[in-house]
C-alpha cells in the first residue's frame, strides 16, 4: 500500500504549537501581510525576524504527540512491506523528524532553517536570527531570511507532490483546514485519479465533504487509532 498523507498546523496543537487560522489561532492575533511576505520583509526586517524568532523559541520547547509518533510507526510498518508512506506536511515544526519519520516533504519551508537571498545557501538555525547574521556560505550580513514559503511565493517539492499523488492508493489529510491552496485542492486531484480519500482532524474541514472517510477527534487519539487499523489490515 502507498499513502500520501497531508498534514497541518492541527497535529502539532496537542504539542504546544498554535494553529494558524482556527479560532484564536496565530492570524486571528497577529496580521501575516505585516509577518509573512516578502514585501513584509523588506519593509521591516526586525519586526519579522522577531515574529519568526518567537516561532523558534516556542518550537524548542516543544515535543512530538502520540500522533507523530504514529506515522512514524506507520512509515516504518509500511516500508518493512514493501509499501511506502508519503508525508508532505504543511508545518513548519520538526515534530515529525524527532518523533522518528525519516522522509518528511516541508511544503511551507522549515522554522529551524534560514536561506541567504544573496547566494542562495540554506542552513540549519536553531536560535534567534537578525540582521546582524552573516550568511555562513558567502558571509554576506543582512540577508538571511526564514526558510518559510510566505504568502504569495511558490511552496516547494510541487513536482514530487504531483508524483506522489498519482503513485499512491489513499489519499489522508490529518490537521488541516481545508482553506490553503494548493494543499486543500490535493483532495480533490486524488478523487480525479480514484484514489479512496480520508479526513482526519478535530472538526471537519472547509473540504470535508469531499472525503470519502472522516474521522474526528484531538490527532493523538484519532490518528493513532487509524494507524493501527491500516496497520492491521495490510499484515
Amino acid at each position: 500500500m502507498r499513502i500520501f498523507m497531508l498534514t497541518g498546523a492541527g497535529i502539532s496543537a496537542e504539542s504546544g504549537l498554535g494553529t494558524f487560522r482556527d479560532p484564536g489561532g496565530i492570524w486571528e492575533r497577529f496580521d501575516p501581510m505585516k509577518l509573512a511576505t516578502p514585501e513584509a520583509f523588506a519593509r521591516d526586517p526586525d519586526t519579522v525576524h522577531a515574529f519568526y524568532n518567537a516561532r523558534r523559541a516556542n518550537l524548542r520547547d516543544a515535543a512530538p504527540n502520540a500522533a507523530h509518533a504514529a506515522l512514524a510507526r506507520l512509515e516504518q510498518g509500511l516500508a518493512s512491506m514493501g509499501g511506502e508512506l508519503f508525508l508532505c506536511t504543511q508545518n513548519i515544526d520538526d515534530l515529525h523528524e524527532q518523533a522518528g519519520m525519516r522522509h518528511v516533504l516541508h511544503m511551507h519551508g522549515e522554522l529551524f532553517k534560514v536561506r541567504c537571498t544573496a547566494c542562495g545557501a540554506v542552513h540549519e538555525w536553531r536560535g534567534d536570527l537578525g540582521r546582524q547574521d552573516a550568511c555562513p556560505a558567502c558571509g554576506t550580513t543582512g540577508r538571511l531570511r526564514p526558510h518559510i514559503v510566505w504568502f504569495g511565493e511558490i511552496p516547494f517539492g510541487l513536482d514530487m507532490i504531483g508524483e506522489k499523488l498519482a503513485d499512491a492508493d489513499l489519499f489522508v489529510a490529518v490537521g488541516t483546514s481545508g482553506s490553503v491552496y494548493p494543499a486543500a485542492g490535493f483532495v480533490q486531484e486524488a478523487r480525479a485519479m480514484g484514489l479512496r480519500t480520508c479526513e482526519l482532524n478535530l472538526e471537519p474541514s472547509d473540504n470535508a465533504r469531499v472525503f470519502d472517510e472522516r474521522a474526528y477527534g484531538p490527532a493523538s487519539e484519532v490518528v493513532p487509532d487509524f494507524v493501527e487499523r491500516v496497520l492491521r489490515e495490510i499484515r
